[in-house]
């Protein structure tokens, strides 16, 4: 594994964010240095990072590697007191059409990190699963932890069981763990090429005046939720756990793909070119989440609304991709 020449000084905390360079990862670990933590990131080989303000800190280390090579894994890991999961090696929409490699990847390459956790003596282990994908077609809204789980897709089904062998770890070893299931995160840093994240694939392409696809009607709903608002459920993620260990982290507010191209469009002042295509048979038609066990629970409620995430997006995308059309 190649590790930054950065030399972490000797902190009382040090921190381990696993997918440290992604859109998530990246203003994680800034608020982690903020606060006073050593923050070890590590991630794959020529992963561009999307932020290089905490790569001259002192107390930054970088770790490139394989996710499931249990050398490098066990070698990020050493020295460190907490870990967040933030890796995954498959989409939604990709998982289906090669579910082995979702399983050895990300479920293999969990429970290998767990035990490899343990060994190394790990705090706690704050992992980011999927709201959107693990509770499958609702049948009540907005969706509460307690809802049955019936993923539509590898993705969710990997999850999940990452979930349920956090939990097992925890019976057999105490390791301690809090499961993020996240809404759709959006924001700034967020790449508008990728094929994931609606906010920023639409956003990207009417600042560019290409044409938006959009899968079905654009009456399918979702929960956005701003990065900011993400990073601060993660930061508080790293208190013990006391009595639940499974959150869901949303808006607790819907918004159809049509709803976010509006807003795209009042926010943007451009038209966007709407190209509907058949939909999609992973696509649950509605996905709104209960937020209220991370409001008593953990004392966590977002504070940046869809409009004014949008409205930072926007502004961001201007400054960082140049390419957009005048």
């Amino acid at each position: 594994m190649k590790k930054s020449e950065n030399t972490s000084s000797v902190k009382s905390i040090r921190t381990l964010v696993l997918g440290g360079r992604g859109f998530i990862g990246t203003p994680l670990i800034d608020a982690l240095l903020d606060q006073g933590h050593a923050v070890r990131c590590f991630d794959r080989p020529n992963v561009v990072a999307l932020g290089a303000s905490h790569a001259a800190n002192p107390d930054f280390e970088l770790y490139e590697g394989d996710f499931t090579s249990e050398a490098d894994i066990s070698e990020a890991l050493q020295g460190c007191d907490f870990c967040y999961h933030l890796v995954s090696t498959t989409l939604p929409k990709s998982s289906n059409a090669d579910p082995v490699f979702d399983i050895e990847s990300n479920l293999v390459g969990t429970i290998r990190l767990l035990a490899l956790a343990v060994e190394a003596g790990i705090k706690k282990v704050i992992f980011v699963s999927s709201g959107g994908t693990v509770y499958g077609d609702p049948v009540e809204l907005p969706i509460p932890e307690t809802h049955p789980t019936d993923p539509a897709c590898s993705y969710g089904i990997a999850k999940l069981a990452i979930e349920k062998y956090l939990g097992l770890f925890h019976r057999l070893h105490g390791l301690d763990y809090t499961v993020l299931r996240l809404a759709n995160p959006f924001g700034e840093g967020q790449r508008t090429h990728a094929s994931q994240g609606a906010v920023a694939v639409f956003l990207g392409k009417v600042l560019r005046e290409e044409p938006v696809e959009i899968w079905g009607d654009g009456s399918v709903v979702r929960d956005y939720i701003h990065v900011a608002d993400v990073v601060q459920a993660l930061l508080i993620s790293l208190e013990p756990s006391r009595e639940e260990h499974v959150f869901n982290i949303g808006s607790g507010k819907g918004h159809s793909l049509n709803d976010v191209l509006d807003a795209i469009e009042r926010i943007t002042g451009r038209k966007a070119i709407r190209e509907y295509r058949p939909a999609r048979g992973f696509d649950v038609p509605v996905s709104i989440l209960c937020i209220e066990r991370a409001r008593q629970a953990l004392g966590w409620t977002p504070d940046v609304s869809f409009d004014e995430g949008l409205e930072r997006f926007a502004a961001w995308l201007e400054e960082n991709e140049p390419t957009s059309n005048p």
